[in-house]
């Protein structure tokens, strides 16, 4: 009888111990998951201005690295906080309920030490390896994310623009980190296709919503018929970026990079076709609402990509 009791006790402490464990993996993938690291491909913008320089020296990928991971951190505590403060609409809203904190895998408490977890990481370690040009880029995209969180993603068309300059200012922080400047013709290129990148995240979210849900988007100033308007305006961000493209070829700077820059010009159908897809998907409704996740899953991205390789090379 005592072997039995044992015997018993032991396997419930098993059970017990690997019980524990189970959660704690849980709640640790839990949290892991409220990052939305997939959102850390946009951080790979801060690579642009070494590319765009042809400058991917050993001397220039350390603080590449450096700055993609504070940068990474620093937008991740601003996505919980987002998170925090949309968890009410995120509750009603058919896909976003099924996020970590709408979804009760973690806590509000546990969010808020997240998010300043995250945010003191990412600005000791952009200090301590980083120029300060770098620290002030990310403290103003700290303070844009914020104040796009707290107030301004409820005004229409002005919460796109912010988005936008978001993006772009990734771009600068790279710059800041690696101290290659950039150019006026990189920023307006990017500018555009960042606009049209933003459009399309609030046309996709929109065009999603059931037909008998709320006219009104809950947590946005959005109506269900400005789906029009933003595919339009969309639209027109992409091609404006394909003629800088164009103008840019043309410039006289351009030679000091390249030796043939009239095949650049190649690039400017490349960008139309890939807006065009890419808008002709959310038309239809085949676009995931997040459009990041939608050009990194789509493999006509990567051939695209291959292609504005092999013209980059055949300009230099």
């Amino acid at each position: 009888m005592h072997i039995v009791t044992a015997s018993t006790h032991r396997l419930y402490s098993c059970n017990d111990a690997f019980g524990n464990e189970y959660q704690m993996n849980h709640r640790l993938a839990a949290l892991a998951a409220a990052l939305r690291p997939h959102q850390w491909l946009k951080n790979l913008l801060i690579c642009v201005p070494a590319f765009a320089a042809h400058r991917l020296d050993a001397a220039t990928v350390r603080p590449l690295v450096v700055g993609f991971v504070a940068l990474s951190l620093v937008a991740s505590g601003g996505y919980v906080l987002n998170d925090l403060l949309d968890l009410k609409a995120d509750r009603t809203h058919p896909r976003k309920r099924g996020r970590v904190l709408a979804a009760g895998r973690i806590s509000s408490r546990e969010a808020a030490w997240l998010v300043v977890g995250t945010w003191l990481v990412g600005f000791a370690l952009s200090t301590w390896m980083l120029s300060l040009g770098f620290v002030l880029a990310l403290a103003t995209y700290l303070l844009g994310s914020s104040l796009y969180s707290l107030r301004l993603k409820r005004e229409p068309a002005l919460d796109v623009m912010f988005l936008a300059g978001l993006y772009i200012l990734r771009i600068v922080a790279g710059g800041a980190a690696t101290g290659i400047p950039v150019s006026t013709w990189l920023m307006a290129f990017a500018l555009f296709v960042c606009l049209s990148l933003a459009f399309l995240k609030r046309f996709v979210e929109i065009a999603a919503l059931p037909p008998d849900a709320s006219p009104y988007v809950a947590g946005r100033g959005y109506r269900a018929g400005d789906t029009y308007w933003l595919q339009a305006a969309g639209l027109a961000s992409a091609y404006v970026s394909a003629v800088v493209l164009a103008i840019y070829v043309n410039n006289a700077d351009v030679t000091r990079l390249y030796s043939k820059p009239e095949r650049l010009l190649l690039m400017c159908p490349v960008v139309v076709y890939w807006a065009t897809r890419s808008w002709m998907n959310a038309q239809r409704g085949i676009t995931h609402d997040d459009p990041v996740v939608a050009i990194a899953t789509d493999p006509v991205t990567y051939v695209l990509l291959a292609i504005s390789m092999v013209i980059v090379v055949a300009a230099i």
